[in-house]
């Protein structure tokens, strides 16, 4: 059988990973937009007899993983891998790839895009000019605002210097911050709870784990000084999306700009699409055209790489402590 790769990332049916996959060998497959990744039958159908694939953001459970004998690599676009079951991987011999650096210049934009939608009502606006309701609102000034950052890797370490740039005061809870950085951008490391009494806009660049899951519930959401605004574009499971939605209602935050959920895609019942104070958008935030060029070059890098015999650590999420892994045929 041949070396087949499927392409499951939305937009990566056209790349440099074709080409650089083509020429090790390798047979690749566009992803059939019809199907519902999310739907684990249909998954399993979609990537039967492959032995790599190019992944998004669909949920990889036990069940999938079993179902595809052939699988050997599954290279995630992007730095998030919570929807794929990694104790599953590693007793499939799956190795669960990463492409960790090429896409936090797109998501920090994206983190101050959404914040600056929700601080000058942009959505609303743009909807009365549509309906000829034009209404003149003032709002608070985002110059002189605290812009807390929950997370100061490379993607909240991104969005700082931006926050910096548009003259806010920013402060951040990490134990791991490099103190460097913050001492050369000025930026103040508190704890988690401090940074909610004091920030104007909470922002959330945290990879989800199990200590992290429902970081923002409705305990933190209380210490949040009335009239905060929320902006997520890191995972979905950080937040509690029921206690959210009461603190938008009831006004305590003064607004959320949310690109991921507990559920993607969002269900059409939610009420979060009922609240005119979110602005929304789909998991799009670690897209632009030089992060998608980059991205899926890393990851056919990687493939490519595993199955040469190398080993590419650094973007590597899973068998930890293994040092016999070895690309067997197993149908490739």
């Amino acid at each position: 059988m041949s070396l087949r790769v499927r392409c499951t990332a939305l937009n990566s049916d056209s790349g440099p990973h074709f080409a650089l996959l083509e020429a090790a060998g390798f047979e690749v497959l566009p992803g059939n937009r019809d199907r519902n990744y999310w739907d684990n039958a249909a998954l399993i159908q979609e990537l039967d007899g492959c032995c790599a694939v190019v992944a998004g953001s669909e949920p990889y459970t036990r069940k999938v993983l079993e179902a595809l004998p052939a699988l050997r690599v599954i290279a995630r676009t992007g730095v998030g891998f919570d929807a794929i079951d990694l104790a599953a991987a590693d007793e499939r011999g799956i190795v669960v790839t990463t492409t960790p650096g090429v896409n936090h210049h797109a998501v920090a934009e994206h983190a101050i895009a959404l914040l600056m939608a929700v601080a000058r009502g942009i959505t609303d606006q743009d909807q009365r000019v549509r309906t000829n309701t034009w209404l003149r609102i003032e709002r608070p000034r985002v110059m002189g605002r605290t812009l807390g950052l929950v997370g100061l890797g490379r993607i909240g370490q991104a969005t700082a210097i931006r926050g910096v740039g548009l003259g806010m005061q920013v402060i951040a809870s990490d134990p791991y911050a490099n103190q460097e950085f913050c001492q050369k951008h000025g930026i103040e490391v508190v704890s988690n709870d401090e940074l909610f009494a004091r920030a104007d806009y909470v922002s959330l660049h945290s990879p989800l784990i199990p200590e992290t899951r429902h970081l923002i519930n409705a305990q933190s959401l209380a210490k949040m000084k009335p009239g905060a605004v929320l902006i997520n574009t890191a995972r979905g499971g950080l937040v509690d999306e029921a206690a959210v939605v009461e603190a938008l209602r009831s006004g305590h935050l003064r607004g959320a700009g949310l690109d991921v959920f507990e559920v993607e895609p969002l269900p059409l019942d939610s009420p979060l699409l009922e609240l005119p104070n979110v602005v929304l958008t789909g998991h799009v935030a670690g897209l632009d055209i030089e992060s998608q060029r980059d991205t899926l070059t890393m990851a056919a890098e990687t493939i490519q790489a595993l199955r040469a015999g190398g080993w590419p650590a650094e973007c590597i999420q899973n068998m930890r402590g293994r040092t016999d892994w070895k690309w067997s045929s197993r149908g490739c």
